[in-house]
C-alpha cells in the first residue's frame, strides 16, 4: 500500500523580483532566488458583524467577496555575492529603501590616494553616498572632489598603493515612492501547493548585527497570495501560474555575526566593543485598500520614514566613548555606519549620516559595564537618513 509523505519545510525555494506595476507578477530567472531563513503570510478577511435578524443564534456566514488583507514576514540571512548583477533578495531592499541599484564595476587607483581619499586613474563615475571596497573593507562616499577622486566617510585600515584595484559594489539610496515586489515560494515535489505574494510592500526592514550570522528580516504587507491550486487566469496580471526556473548555481555561503567593523562618531572611529545592533528602517505604508469597487488593495501609500539604531557597546575610559557619551547630552549628531564581513563578495554596509543618540542605559547586570543606546533616530534633509550597500 503506498503512503504519501510529509512535505518537507526545507524542501522550500523562494524568489523574489520587482514588479512593474502594483501587483502585476514579473518574471523571474534562477538568479532570483535568495536564502530565506523563514516566510510567514497571514491572510485575513475584513468583514463586519452582521447585524441583520435572522430569527436564530445561528451565525449566518460571511459573504463571498470581501475585502482581504495580506502581512507577510520574511527572514533571510546574508549570504556571498558573485558581484554579478544586484543580490537575490536585492528587490526586497528596493522595496525597502524606494532607489534602484546603483551598480559600480569597480577602478583602479593612483598616485595620491591616502585613507579617507581615493584618487583613480579613470573617471570614477561615483556619486555621493555611493559604496566602494578596497582590501575587504567598504565604505561610502562622503563627497565627491572631481570626476577622479572621492571623499570616504571613515578612513580605510591601511593606505592603498597606487595601481591597487576597487571592488564593484552594488548600492541602494532612499526615495521618496517605494515599489512593490513579488515573491516567489516553491516546494518540492513540483505537485505541493506552489505560492506567489503578490504586491509585497516592505513596512519594516531590521538589519541585525552580531548575531550568530547576519540576518535581514522584512516586514509589510501585500496585495494578495497566488497559488497553484485556485490560480485563475488574470490574477497577477498572469495567463497561468509560472513553473519555477530551472535550477542554477546557488551560494549558501553565510557570513558569521561577529565579523565586521562599526564606525561611529562625528568624526567616525572605529568601535571595537559593540555587542549587538540593530538597524531599523520603518516606511508606514498604508495601503489603498478601501475603496469602492475592489477587494483587494489597488496601490501603496508610504508616510513619514523612521531610520533608527539600537546598538550596545562595553564602556571604556578612551576619549571615543567619552566623546559618544556627550554627544548623546548635548544631542549632537553622529555618523554610525556597520559593515558586515570582512572580504569582497561578502560584504554589506550601512551607514546613517546624522544621527542624534539618546542617553544610553547603563546596565551593570554583567561582569562589565554595558552602554545600550535606544531608538537612536537618524536625520537628513531629502531621503538621505540611510543607504546602505553589498560589495
Amino acid at each position: 500500500m503506498s503512503c504519501s509523505a510529509y512535505i518537507s519545510s526545507n524542501a522550500n525555494r523562494l524568489y523574489a523580483a520587482r514588479e512593474a506595476g502594483y501587483g502585476q507578477v514579473p518574471a523571474i530567472t534562477a538568479g532570483n532566488r535568495f536564502p530565506a531563513v523563514k516566510l510567514t503570510t497571514r491572510q485575513q478577511l475584513d468583514v463586519a458583524d452582521r447585524k441583520d435578524k435572522t430569527g436564530s443564534r445561528t451565525f449566518g456566514g460571511v459573504p463571498t467577496g470581501s475585502r482581504k488583507r495580506t502581512s507577510f514576514q520574511l527572514r533571510t540571512y546574508m549570504t556571498g555575492w558573485d558581484q554579478n548583477g544586484e543580490p537575490g533578495y536585492g528587490p526586497l531592499f528596493e522595496a525597502s529603501l524606494g532607489g534602484s541599484p546603483l551598480l559600480f564595476t569597480g577602478g583602479v587607483l593612483a598616485a595620491g590616494t591616502t585613507q579617507s581619499q581615493l584618487v583613480f586613474n579613470a573617471v570614477h563615475g561615483l556619486i555621493s553616498g555611493q559604496a566602494v571596497t578596497h582590501g575587504g573593507e567598504l565604505r561610502f562616499v562622503d563627497a565627491v572632489v572631481n570626476d577622479s577622486t572621492a571623499i570616504l566617510n571613515a578612513p580605510l585600515s591601511v593606505t592603498p598603493m597606487a595601481g591597487s584595484p576597487v571592488g564593484p559594489t552594488v548600492t541602494y539610496m532612499l526615495q521618496t515612492q517605494l515599489p512593490s515586489v513579488s515573491v516567489f515560494d516553491y516546494w518540492s515535489p513540483a505537485t505541493s501547493v506552489q505560492r506567489i505574494l503578490a504586491g509585497a510592500a516592505v513596512d519594516r526592514l531590521d538589519i541585525q548585527i552580531n548575531g550568530d550570522y547576519h540576518e535581514f528580516e522584512f516586514r509589510g504587507g501585500a496585495q494578495d497570495i497566488l497559488d497553484s491550486v485556485s490560480f485563475a487566469s488574470g490574477m497577477g496580471a498572469l495567463s497561468s501560474f509560472p513553473a519555477e526556473p530551472a535550477p542554477d548555481v546557488f551560494d549558501y555561503t553565510i557570513i558569521p555575526g561577529h565579523l565586521g567593523q562599526a564606525w561611529l562618531g562625528a568624526n567616525p572611529e572605529r568601535f571595537y566593543t559593540i555587542t549587538d545592533a540593530t538597524v531599523r528602517l520603518e516606511n508606514d505604508i498604508d495601503f489603498r485598500a478601501r475603496e469602492f469597487g475592489s477587494a483587494l488593495a489597488r496601490c501603496l501609500a508610504p508616510g513619514r520614514r523612521s531610520v533608527s539604531a539600537n546598538f550596545s557597546l562595553y564602556e571604556q575610559d578612551d576619549e571615543a566613548h567619552k566623546a559618544l557619551y556627550q554627544a548623546a547630552r548635548q544631542q549632537s549628531p553622529i555618523a554610525v555606519m556597520f559593515q558586515l564581513g570582512q572580504q569582497s563578495g561578502q560584504l554589506f554596509g550601512a551607514y546613517m549620516r546624522s544621527v542624534v543618540p539618546e542617553v544610553p542605559d547603563f546596565d551593570d547586570s554583567d561582569r562589565r559595564l554595558q552602554w545600550a543606546f535606544r531608538d537612536a533616530r537618524a536625520q537628513g534633509t531629502i531621503d538621505d537618513e540611510l543607504v546602505v550597500a553589498f560589495g
